[in-house]
Protein backbone atom coordinates (compact mmCIF):
# COMPACT_ATOMS: atom_id res chain seq x y z
CA UNK A 1 0.00 0.00 0.00
CA UNK A 2 2.92 2.44 0.57
CA UNK A 3 4.66 1.72 -2.71
CA UNK A 4 1.08 2.26 -4.49
CA UNK A 5 0.55 5.92 -2.27
CA UNK A 6 4.17 7.16 -3.15
CA UNK A 7 3.10 5.97 -6.57
CA UNK A 8 0.38 7.80 -7.42
CA UNK A 9 1.69 10.84 -5.07
CA UNK A 10 4.49 10.81 -7.83
CA UNK A 11 1.71 10.98 -10.47
CA UNK A 12 0.17 13.78 -9.32
CA UNK A 13 2.96 15.64 -8.62
CA UNK A 14 4.16 15.22 -12.73
CA UNK A 15 0.30 16.44 -13.56
CA UNK A 16 0.61 19.48 -11.38
CA UNK A 17 4.04 20.77 -12.97
CA UNK A 18 2.46 19.50 -16.65
CA UNK A 19 -0.46 21.53 -15.83
CA UNK A 20 1.59 24.28 -14.31
CA UNK A 21 4.42 23.95 -17.15
CA UNK A 22 7.06 24.02 -14.28
CA UNK A 23 10.69 23.52 -15.44
CA UNK A 24 13.88 22.57 -13.73
CA UNK A 25 14.80 26.22 -14.20
CA UNK A 26 11.98 28.11 -13.41
CA UNK A 27 11.92 26.05 -9.90
CA UNK A 28 15.42 26.76 -9.42
CA UNK A 29 14.89 30.70 -9.82
CA UNK A 30 11.66 30.51 -7.86
CA UNK A 31 13.06 28.43 -5.03
CA UNK A 32 16.46 31.16 -4.50
CA UNK A 33 14.59 33.91 -5.09
CA UNK A 34 12.34 32.52 -2.29
CA UNK A 35 15.33 32.43 -0.03
CA UNK A 36 17.02 35.75 -0.90
CA UNK A 37 17.89 38.29 1.93
CA UNK A 38 16.32 41.31 1.26
CA UNK A 39 18.85 43.78 2.55
CA UNK A 40 18.08 46.34 5.16
CA UNK A 41 19.17 49.95 4.98
CA UNK A 42 22.19 49.15 7.38
CA UNK A 43 23.07 46.00 5.21
CA UNK A 44 23.36 48.07 1.93
CA UNK A 45 25.53 50.36 4.30
CA UNK A 46 27.42 47.63 4.74
CA UNK A 47 27.57 46.41 1.35
CA UNK A 48 28.62 49.97 0.00
CA UNK A 49 31.79 49.97 2.94
CA UNK A 50 33.24 45.87 1.55
CA UNK A 51 31.73 44.28 5.52
CA UNK A 52 28.37 43.00 4.19
CA UNK A 53 27.57 40.39 6.49
CA UNK A 54 27.03 37.33 4.67
CA UNK A 55 23.90 34.51 4.37
CA UNK A 56 24.74 31.31 4.93
CA UNK A 57 22.94 29.32 2.56
CA UNK A 58 21.83 31.92 -0.28
CA UNK A 59 25.63 32.63 -0.32
CA UNK A 60 26.47 29.01 -0.73
CA UNK A 61 24.39 28.86 -3.38
CA UNK A 62 25.05 31.51 -5.13
CA UNK A 63 28.54 31.33 -4.70
CA UNK A 64 28.31 27.75 -6.29
CA UNK A 65 26.36 29.09 -9.16
CA UNK A 66 28.65 31.78 -10.05
CA UNK A 67 31.52 29.33 -10.13
CA UNK A 68 29.48 27.49 -12.30
CA UNK A 69 28.97 30.00 -14.49
CA UNK A 70 32.81 31.23 -14.68
CA UNK A 71 33.86 27.35 -15.48
CA UNK A 72 31.12 27.93 -18.62
CA UNK A 73 28.19 25.02 -16.72
CA UNK A 74 26.12 27.24 -15.53
CA UNK A 75 23.10 24.69 -16.68
CA UNK A 76 24.99 22.01 -14.17
CA UNK A 77 23.14 24.52 -11.17
CA UNK A 78 19.58 23.45 -12.42
CA UNK A 79 20.97 19.60 -12.71
CA UNK A 80 22.75 19.61 -9.53
CA UNK A 81 19.73 21.38 -7.60
CA UNK A 82 17.16 18.93 -9.84
CA UNK A 83 19.31 15.98 -8.42
CA UNK A 84 19.25 17.14 -4.48
CA UNK A 85 15.26 17.04 -4.65
CA UNK A 86 15.29 13.83 -6.43
CA UNK A 87 17.87 11.91 -3.84
CA UNK A 88 15.85 13.90 -1.19
CA UNK A 89 12.95 12.06 -2.20
CA UNK A 90 14.69 8.87 -2.94
CA UNK A 91 15.58 9.06 1.12
CA UNK A 92 12.12 9.54 2.32
CA UNK A 93 11.07 6.82 0.41
CA UNK A 94 14.03 4.31 1.60
CA UNK A 95 12.95 5.75 5.63
CA UNK A 96 9.18 4.89 5.08
CA UNK A 97 10.20 1.63 2.94
CA UNK A 98 12.45 0.13 6.17
CA UNK A 99 9.95 1.97 8.63
CA UNK A 100 11.82 4.15 10.39
CA UNK A 101 10.81 8.09 10.39
CA UNK A 102 13.31 8.76 13.05
CA UNK A 103 16.37 7.91 10.33
CA UNK A 104 13.99 9.94 7.30
CA UNK A 105 15.83 13.49 8.30
CA UNK A 106 19.10 12.38 8.46
CA UNK A 107 19.16 10.06 5.82
CA UNK A 108 17.07 12.83 3.09
CA UNK A 109 19.18 15.71 3.99
CA UNK A 110 22.94 13.00 3.35
CA UNK A 111 21.43 12.02 0.14
CA UNK A 112 20.17 15.60 -0.78
CA UNK A 113 23.73 17.04 -0.34
CA UNK A 114 25.76 14.21 -2.55
CA UNK A 115 25.31 16.95 -5.54
CA UNK A 116 26.32 19.59 -3.94
CA UNK A 117 29.37 18.07 -1.98
CA UNK A 118 30.64 16.46 -5.09
CA UNK A 119 30.27 19.88 -7.39
CA UNK A 120 32.01 21.67 -4.20
CA UNK A 121 35.04 19.61 -4.42
CA UNK A 122 34.97 19.25 -8.22
CA UNK A 123 35.24 23.36 -8.04
CA UNK A 124 37.64 23.25 -5.69
CA UNK A 125 39.92 21.33 -7.85
CA UNK A 126 39.51 23.67 -10.55
CA UNK A 127 40.20 26.61 -7.74
CA UNK A 128 43.45 24.86 -6.88
CA UNK A 129 44.42 24.90 -10.25
CA UNK A 130 43.24 28.55 -11.39
CA UNK A 131 45.14 29.38 -8.21
CA UNK A 132 48.52 27.66 -9.29
CA UNK A 133 47.74 29.32 -12.87
CA UNK A 134 47.44 32.73 -11.70
CA UNK A 135 51.16 32.22 -9.37
CA UNK A 136 53.02 31.49 -12.56
CA UNK A 137 50.84 34.69 -15.04
CA UNK A 138 51.82 37.34 -11.70
CA UNK A 139 55.26 36.15 -11.49
CA UNK A 140 56.06 36.35 -15.15
CA UNK A 141 53.86 39.51 -15.68
CA UNK A 142 55.42 40.80 -12.51
CA UNK A 143 59.48 40.04 -13.49
CA UNK A 144 58.21 41.94 -17.18
CA UNK A 145 56.79 44.99 -15.55
CA UNK A 146 59.24 45.57 -13.42
CA UNK A 147 62.00 45.57 -16.32
CA UNK A 148 60.25 47.79 -18.23
CA UNK A 149 57.63 49.62 -16.30
CA UNK A 150 54.66 49.40 -18.80
CA UNK A 151 52.18 46.81 -17.47
CA UNK A 152 50.39 46.64 -20.74
CA UNK A 153 53.69 45.70 -22.70
CA UNK A 154 54.30 43.38 -19.59
CA UNK A 155 50.80 41.53 -20.50
CA UNK A 156 50.87 41.58 -23.96
CA UNK A 157 54.63 39.71 -24.12
CA UNK A 158 53.73 37.21 -21.51
CA UNK A 159 49.80 36.38 -23.14
CA UNK A 160 51.08 33.76 -24.98
CA UNK A 161 52.59 31.81 -22.12
CA UNK A 162 49.31 32.13 -20.07
CA UNK A 163 46.80 29.55 -20.10
CA UNK A 164 43.05 29.28 -19.78
CA UNK A 165 40.63 30.87 -17.74
CA UNK A 166 43.81 33.21 -16.86
CA UNK A 167 44.81 34.52 -20.12
CA UNK A 168 41.03 35.78 -20.83
CA UNK A 169 41.28 37.55 -18.05
CA UNK A 170 44.67 39.43 -18.96
CA UNK A 171 43.40 39.58 -23.39
CA UNK A 172 40.24 41.49 -21.99
CA UNK A 173 43.09 43.96 -20.14
CA UNK A 174 45.33 44.09 -22.74
CA UNK A 175 42.14 44.94 -25.46
CA UNK A 176 40.76 47.56 -22.88
CA UNK A 177 44.06 49.16 -22.59
CA UNK A 178 45.02 49.50 -26.09
CA UNK A 179 42.11 49.44 -28.14
CA UNK A 180 38.84 50.82 -25.71
CA UNK A 181 40.56 53.55 -23.59
CA UNK A 182 43.91 54.69 -22.41
CA UNK A 183 43.11 55.46 -19.08
CA UNK A 184 45.51 52.34 -17.51
CA UNK A 185 43.88 52.94 -13.77
CA UNK A 186 40.51 52.22 -14.92
CA UNK A 187 41.31 49.13 -16.96
CA UNK A 188 43.37 47.88 -13.43
CA UNK A 189 40.04 48.07 -11.98
CA UNK A 190 38.16 46.31 -14.12
CA UNK A 191 41.30 43.88 -13.89
CA UNK A 192 40.59 43.79 -10.11
CA UNK A 193 37.10 42.87 -9.78
CA UNK A 194 37.40 39.64 -12.59
CA UNK A 195 39.76 37.41 -10.25
CA UNK A 196 37.68 36.38 -7.03
CA UNK A 197 40.92 36.47 -4.47
CA UNK A 198 42.89 38.57 -2.22
CA UNK A 199 45.92 38.39 -2.90
CA UNK A 200 45.42 39.08 -6.72
CA UNK A 201 43.18 42.22 -5.78
CA UNK A 202 46.14 43.11 -3.20
CA UNK A 203 48.29 43.10 -6.77
CA UNK A 204 45.83 45.30 -8.29
CA UNK A 205 46.14 48.00 -6.14
CA UNK A 206 49.83 48.12 -5.70
CA UNK A 207 49.88 48.33 -9.47
CA UNK A 208 47.14 51.31 -9.58
CA UNK A 209 49.74 53.12 -7.18
CA UNK A 210 52.87 52.69 -9.56
CA UNK A 211 51.21 54.44 -12.04
CA UNK A 212 51.66 57.34 -9.84
CA UNK A 213 54.79 56.06 -7.51
CA UNK A 214 57.24 54.32 -10.30
CA UNK A 215 59.41 53.35 -7.07
CA UNK A 216 56.38 50.87 -5.55
CA UNK A 217 56.90 48.27 -8.13
CA UNK A 218 59.50 47.04 -6.12
CA UNK A 219 56.80 45.36 -3.36
CA UNK A 220 55.12 43.26 -6.17
CA UNK A 221 57.17 40.78 -5.87
CA UNK A 222 56.81 39.78 -2.34
CA UNK A 223 53.10 40.05 -2.70
CA UNK A 224 53.02 37.46 -5.54
CA UNK A 225 55.21 35.59 -3.13
CA UNK A 226 52.03 35.28 -0.77
CA UNK A 227 51.02 33.13 -3.28
CA UNK A 228 53.41 30.49 -3.13
CA UNK A 229 52.93 30.69 0.70
CA UNK A 230 49.51 30.29 0.44
CA UNK A 231 50.17 27.22 -1.74
CA UNK A 232 53.16 25.21 0.63
CA UNK A 233 50.93 26.03 3.82
CA UNK A 234 47.75 23.96 2.37
CA UNK A 235 50.16 21.39 0.81
CA UNK A 236 51.35 20.76 4.12
CA UNK A 237 48.04 21.23 6.19
CA UNK A 238 46.54 19.28 3.54
CA UNK A 239 49.09 16.10 4.38
CA UNK A 240 48.34 16.76 8.50
CA UNK A 241 44.35 16.56 7.88
CA UNK A 242 44.27 14.05 5.93
CA UNK A 243 45.25 11.41 8.68
CA UNK A 244 42.25 13.43 10.76
CA UNK A 245 39.79 13.14 7.40
CA UNK A 246 40.49 9.14 6.91
CA UNK A 247 40.42 8.34 10.77
CA UNK A 248 36.71 10.68 11.11
CA UNK A 249 36.11 7.99 8.07
CA UNK A 250 37.30 4.66 9.88
CA UNK A 251 34.81 5.87 12.83
CA UNK A 252 31.68 6.17 10.37
CA UNK A 253 32.51 2.72 8.87
CA UNK A 254 32.97 1.40 12.39
CA UNK A 255 29.43 2.98 13.91
CA UNK A 256 27.64 1.53 10.42
CA UNK A 257 29.41 -1.52 10.30
CA UNK A 258 28.11 -2.32 13.96
CA UNK A 259 24.90 -2.74 12.39
CA UNK A 260 25.30 -6.10 9.94
CA UNK A 261 27.80 -7.37 12.46
CA UNK A 262 24.90 -7.26 15.34
CA UNK A 263 23.08 -9.75 12.92
CA UNK A 264 25.63 -12.25 12.75
CA UNK A 265 26.85 -11.90 16.38
CA UNK A 266 22.87 -11.83 17.84
CA UNK A 267 19.78 -11.33 15.83
CA UNK A 268 17.76 -10.92 19.08
CA UNK A 269 19.65 -7.33 19.12
CA UNK A 270 19.33 -7.19 15.56
CA UNK A 271 15.49 -7.01 15.67
CA UNK A 272 15.38 -4.46 18.61
CA UNK A 273 17.70 -2.09 16.70
CA UNK A 274 15.90 -2.36 13.49
CA UNK A 275 12.23 -2.96 14.23
CA UNK A 276 11.71 -1.83 18.12
CA UNK A 277 11.24 1.99 18.62
CA UNK A 278 13.68 2.57 20.84
CA UNK A 279 16.67 1.11 18.38
CA UNK A 280 15.08 3.32 15.51
CA UNK A 281 15.39 6.03 17.61
CA UNK A 282 19.03 5.08 18.16
CA UNK A 283 19.59 4.48 14.72
CA UNK A 284 18.19 7.96 13.95
CA UNK A 285 20.10 9.76 16.76
CA UNK A 286 23.26 8.11 15.05
CA UNK A 287 22.16 9.16 11.82
CA UNK A 288 22.03 12.90 12.52
CA UNK A 289 25.36 12.55 14.81
CA UNK A 290 27.42 11.62 11.22
CA UNK A 291 25.51 14.12 9.41
CA UNK A 292 26.51 17.03 11.80
CA UNK A 293 30.12 16.12 12.46
CA UNK A 294 30.56 15.48 8.45
CA UNK A 295 29.36 18.72 7.78
CA UNK A 296 32.30 20.33 10.17
CA UNK A 297 34.92 17.97 9.20
CA UNK A 298 34.26 19.26 5.78
CA UNK A 299 34.26 22.70 6.82
CA UNK A 300 37.46 22.08 9.07
CA UNK A 301 39.44 20.85 6.53
CA UNK A 302 39.21 23.22 3.87
CA UNK A 303 42.15 24.73 2.28
CA UNK A 304 42.85 27.96 4.05
CA UNK A 305 42.41 31.26 2.43
CA UNK A 306 44.37 34.56 2.54
CA UNK A 307 42.71 37.65 4.06
CA UNK A 308 43.69 40.76 4.29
Amino acid sequence: MIVFSIISCVCVIVAIACFLDLTPERVTNDLIHIITPHDTLREKARAIRGNKKRHGVYTKLMEMKTALAVTGKSKNFVIVCFSSVILFAVGAFVSVLIDNLFLLPALSISLALVPFVYTANTLAIYEKTTKEELETTLSIITTSYIRNDDIVSSVRENIQYIKPPIKDVFKAFETEATLVSSNIKHALYNLKDKIDDEIFREWCDTLIQCQDDRTLKDTLLPIVAKLTDVRIVNSELKTMLSAAKNEYWVMVLLVVGNIPLLYMLNKDWFNTLMYETSGKAVLGICGVVILITALFMMKFTKPIEYKR
